[in-house]
């Protein structure tokens, strides 16, 4: 059934190997009464044998909403340290540079779950990875990704490039260069988050200083195709990165597709999730989103995108309701709101 655990097993061979003769008397009729969970012969109910759903959402957090993120788990190590250092050492967080609304002036920043801030996700997303790297179990890595196999560009690979972790500015400045150059949106960056985390899970390995760049750049071909009505092609990235070719762009798209075993469902609830820790993820590192004072042209702009969303969402429930709709249902049917990005 797909499952880990089989009921079924040969200590030895193949059942099908070495087969031999073998009287009835040698194999006596057993009844339900005589079988218990010691004996070998104990065959275990589909439930038993099914890993249970915490087990699931803990090994795959960019499937299921209910899971932890791995880099706001990798990044907490950082932040308890660092607050503890300030602690022991009577020293300040930092100047207090955030905002706080009043009774005369409200501070928002223009960052939504359905559309946010380009500049500060991608900075959040560079923070993200950097914490991957950084924090990383071991260097697991596929040939596929490594950059001194697969070169991006025609300069020589550093002989420590396997060993030096990247700063965050130097993520961030990689990152950057793609999105504008493609003109890629801050939902692209999300979703890029998400296959960047779905692989290490899948594919049980991880992003180190050998492999960041190739496995960033797979994730963001992919959500880039995934997401955006006019995807980028593989021919255009090889304008950006002057030195790359189409064939390798081409095998690496085919093998990032293959470890995620053609998974590219980026549900709501998960996409929700991974925009709201890395909002955690930009608090805990002082990186605020830019506010700003609410002003009568903000404020009527924010309330056109929320008509405008809400005539959208309604339109969405009636259809909905109209392929579902059967003659039991006929009578006292009520709309129910539903929250989607």
């Amino acid at each position: 059934m797909g499952g880990s655990v089989s009921c079924c097993f040969s200590p030895g061979e193949s059942p099908k190997l070495h087969r031999r003769h073998v009287d009835l008397d040698e194999c006596p009729i057993t009844t339900t009464e005589d079988v218990s969970e010691d004996t070998g012969t104990y065959l275990q109910h589909i439930s038993d044998r099914e890993l249970p759903d915490e087990l699931a959402q803990e090994a795959n957090p960019s499937d299921h909403p209910r899971a932890s993120t791995l880099f706001l788990n990798k990044s907490q190590t950082d932040v308890r340290e660092k607050r503890k250092s300030n602690y022991m050492n009577h020293t300040s967080p930092g100047l207090l540079n955030k905002k706080y609304s009043s009774c005369s002036t409200i501070f928002i920043d223009d960052s939504t779950v359905s559309q946010p801030n380009l500049k500060s996700t991608i900075r959040c997303v560079a923070l993200a990875i950097y914490y991957h790297i950084k924090n990383r179990d071991s260097n697991r890595s596929l040939d596929i990704f490594d950059e001194k196999k697969h070169p991006l560009s025609r300069e020589k690979v550093p002989d420590d490039y396997s060993v030096v972790d990247p700063e965050h500015k130097l993520i961030y400045r990689f990152i950057r260069t793609l999105f504008s150059s493609a003109q890629l949106t801050a939902e692209c960056a999300i979703v890029t988050l998400v296959y960047l985390e779905r692989l290490l899970t899948y594919a049980e390995i991880d992003i180190c200083p050998s492999n960041w760049k190739r496995i960033v750049l797979g994730a963001i071909l992919l959500a880039s195709k995934v997401w955006d009505d006019q995807a980028v092609w593989n021919v255009d990235y090889c304008q950006i990165l002057k030195d790359i070719t189409v064939e390798d762009m081409n095998e690496m798209e085919r093998h990032f597709l293959e470890l995620l075993q053609f998974n590219i469902n980026v549900p709501a609830s998960v996409y929700a999730k991974y925009y709201f820790d890395l909002r955690s993820l930009a608090d805990d590192n002082n990186l605020s989103f830019p506010l700003e004072p609410l002003s009568n042209k903000r404020a009527q702009k924010l309330e056109a995108i929320s008509r405008l969303c809400e005539d959208k969402y309604k339109d969405l429930s009636k259809s909905a309701m109209r392929r579902s709709m059967s003659a039991e249902n006929m009578v006292g049917i009520k709309n129910s709101h539903a929250v989607l990005s």
